[in-house]
């Protein structure tokens, strides 16, 4: 089978293309960085079947970062049949720089012209045929967002691919084609293959040549001395540089001409004025953010009720359960409750648990109806089908969330929310590079663990993983869901949905100081510089959005399925059973022998042997930590043992905790340190593998050992200080002592190290 590897800059439609090709359910996010590893896929609609490969998007060739790296190995090693360079039409000349590098390597070349639905709604004009002249390879206008011109790609693509090809460069005539011609010879001669992109990137000093090819190293050297009075004092990768955007201005600028414009500013820039404003950028960010959580875990829709009280009594509306059908009843409950109209999310969420109820009344007749022993009936409603259930409840929610995020990720306004960011944070040492990937930990760490390699820094990368589980993911918010609406429903009245926000606000804000504390003592350096290129605003398409959350739902149904079934039978038979393997209540089981055990240990954060059964969250927090939707399963179970009846199960999802509170006697100080302690500690397994392997040998065991021990002192200090008011003076005394003694320290390393420098 052939292969076709997908090149190009940053943001310039490559994921998107590889989506159309294939069908794959890659990401597709309208933002730099969203593709840091190969994908693969096939391409079946030419005469033979085509492997697709997506590589990272990157600048130029030259090995700045590990994309870059990822992409020069894979096309130089692998040498696929053809490469096909995708190029944002709307910036030509930046993105025709790579363009100019890829056709130095012996390698079928396809230039895929994209956006050019974007050039032609603008009211400008690209001849795509005058720049397939210029670059002696073929051009294809497409638009991989509308599915336009991908047939011709694919057909041109695999007939340049049958023919093969030669590498030229474009800077034949320069001043530095002599030694380029010298050092392509002599590579050549030496069987090198793809001696002219060798040769080339050996004059720019490029380091990977410089080891590779140490004999050829003194032709270059040679042509520098000789050369050292020439323009930029002999730097010969500026040259080079200089030499390739001066080729690209005289033969591609005339290929494509641009509408005069009435007014200069565009609809992006007249947006951007507002959303990337210097004071309310970040306001406006924290405004988005809250509208998505009060979408997603309200219940009262725009707060209509509250400001009307149309729900309560008043003269709008009202219906009477009693004079209707179950079947009404249940279709009004799932768009309407005592707190007004629902939000989107509370209405799926109220679908899915009608579904899930049906269900498991179903399973609960059928069960009765077989005559099936008590333990069995047991097992299967409350230990298998009541566990799974409490999680799929919230899976449209999730989804709900997922789906807002990746409208603002899939429009262009997430770019512009690493923008804004970098801008304010730069000071506590964090760029904006860094929060592409933490950003992306609201739906998943794993791939915002992967998206980390886009990082330069070494340092960076260590501390952006550390931080990412702060960003609450997807599979924490059904703890934030339940427990916020319990406290809510029990102790405040506050709105749960405020109580989300708040806390997921304190969980970046948690990221952002601890990335400052580690600057500042273990991981002491630079913050690199960060150069990013904003999109264009564009409508989020349907398709886009669809694959992304029917990735997300297989996600979901799978581990609903495997890990957090398995975990739900093995907490009903430790619920269930005692040593002597006998069926006990749970106040004799092995569960509650297992959680006494380690209780003490969550005294200090409100939630350990101040409760009658403090032990239940212990529980909790440990099996949250193969998977975070086990926590809510574990809720659920254990709830059941303490009689929590499932038909007493609230359209709301909370009902669960609510139980809890009144078996235990937590207060809701505990259970915002409960929570907290779940978003700040150890992530799930699959999310902690990850950052291992984005770790140096050696380190991870510091990262776990840094999630534990903010984990359990943030939550402690919040329990604290919740409770007791007056501790906060403490607290804040202590913080001050703490930084005081940074800020010596820190003075005494840089007079230290003056010192040095001075002696040598």
């Amino acid at each position: 089978m052939r292969k076709f590897a997908l090149a190009g800059n940053p943001n310039s439609g490559k994921t998107t293309l590889f989506n159309a090709l294939t069908g794959s359910t890659a990401h597709v996010g309208n933002w730099p960085g969203v593709t840091v590893d190969k994908r693969e896929g096939v391409y079946k609609r030419l005469a033979e079947h085509v492997a697709i490969v997506d590589l990272p998007g990157i600048y130029s060739l030259s090995p700045y970062t590990p994309e870059e790296v990822i992409a020069r190995n894979f096309i130089l090693e692998e040498k696929p049949d053809c490469v096909i360079d995708i190029v944002d039409a709307t910036n030509l000349e930046r993105n025709l720089y790579l363009t100019t590098q890829l056709l130095e390597i012996d390698v079928p070349v396809v230039v895929a012209l994209n956006m050019c639905d974007v050039v032609k709604k603008n009211g400008d004009r690209i001849d795509a045929k005058k720049l397939e002249k210029e670059l002696g390879v073929p051009v294809v206008a497409i638009s991989a967002l509308k599915g336009e011109g991908i047939k011709e790609l694919m057909e041109r693509s695999l007939k340049a691919a049958s023919q093969g090809r030669q590498g030229r460069t474009v800077l034949e005539g320069s001043s530095l084609d002599h030694v380029i011609g010298d050092v392509t010879i002599a590579l050549d001669g030496r069987g090198v293959q793809n001696p002219l992109f060798h040769a080339v990137k050996l004059v720019e000093g490029d380091e990977l040549e410089v080891k590779e090819h140490p004999a050829e190293v003194a032709t270059v050297k040679a042509f520098q001395k000789q050369s050292a009075g020439d323009l930029f004092g002999g730097d010969f990768e500026a040259l080079v540089a200089d030499a390739r955007y001066k080729y690209i201005t005289a033969h591609f600028a005339g290929a494509y001409e641009r509408a005069k414009k009435k007014e200069n500013l565009s609809r992006s820039d007249r947006a951007d004025r507002v959303l990337t404003h210097r004071i309310w950028g970040i306001p406006i960010f924290l405004v988005i953010l809250f509208a998505m959580f009060h979408l997603t875990f309200g219940t009262d829709f725009l707060y209509l009720n509250t400001i009307t009280g149309w729900f309560n009594g008043g003269a709008g509306f009202a219906y009477d359960v009693d004079t209707g059908s179950e079947v009404l009843n249940s279709l009004v409950a799932v768009f309407f409750t005592a707190d007004g109209i629902s939000t989107p999310g509370a209405i799926v969420f109220n679908l899915m648990d009608f579904i899930t109820s049906q269900i498991g009344n179903g399973i609960a007749l059928g069960m009765e109806a077989l005559d099936a022993a008590p333990w069995a009936q047991g097992l299967v409603n409350e230990g298998i089908w009541g566990g799974v259930a409490s999680v799929l409840s919230f899976v449209p929610q999730i989804l709900t969330l997922f789906l807002f995020i990746s409208i603002l990720e899939d429009s262009g306004y997430m770019a512009r929310v690493a923008f804004i960011l970098d801008r304010a944070f730069r000071k506590f040492g964090l760029s904006g590079r860094a929060f592409i990937p933490m950003i992306m930990g609201f739906g998943c760490s794993v791939p915002a663990a992967i998206n980390t390699r886009t990082l330069a820094d070494e340092k960076e990368r260590a501390m952006t993983n550390r931080v990412i589980p702060f960003f609450t993911c997807g599979a924490k918010a059904p703890i934030l869901a339940a427990i916020c609406g319990a406290i809510a429903a029990e102790y405040t009245g506050v709105s749960a949905d405020l109580l989300v926000f708040a806390l997921y606000v304190f969980g970046m804000a948690m990221a952002v100081i601890m990335v400052a504390f580690m600057r500042q003592t273990t991981m002491r350096g630079e913050v690199a510089p960060f150069i990013m290129e904003l999109p264009s605003y564009h409508a989020p398409q349907f398709h886009n959005l669809m694959v992304h959350l029917w990735d997300k739902l297989k996600h979901y149904i799978k581990k609903a399925f495997t890990i957090i079934l398995a975990s739900c039978i093995v907490l009903w038979f430790l619920q269930n059973f005692s040593w002597q393997w006998q069926m006990v209540g749970i106040e004799e089981s092995i569960l509650h022998d297992i959680g006494s055990f380690v209780t003490w240990l969550f005294t200090p954060l409100g939630f350990g042997l101040q409760l009658e059964n403090g032990w239940v969250f212990a529980v909790a927090a440990v099996v949250g930590l193969i998977a975070k939707e086990n926590v809510i399963a574990a809720f659920y179970i254990i709830a059941v043992g303490f009689g929590f009846a499932g038909a007493e199960q609230s359209e709301d999802g909370i009902a669960e905790v609510m139980y809890l509170i009144s078996a235990t006697g937590i207060t809701w100080q505990g259970l915002i340190a409960y929570t907290v302690f779940n978003m700040l500690t150890v992530p799930c397994f699959a999310a902690a593998a990850t950052v291992k392997a984005e770790t140096p040998k050696g380190r991870f065991r510091y990262t776990v050992a840094f999630w534990l021990l903010t984990s359990y002192v943030t939550s402690c200090v919040v329990y604290v200080v919740l409770s007791w008011w007056w501790t906060a003076f403490i607290v804040a005394a202590v913080l001050a002592a703490v930084i005081a003694l940074i800020v010596l320290r820190n003075k005494g390393l840089i007079g230290r190290k003056k010192r040095l420098l001075a002696r040598n």
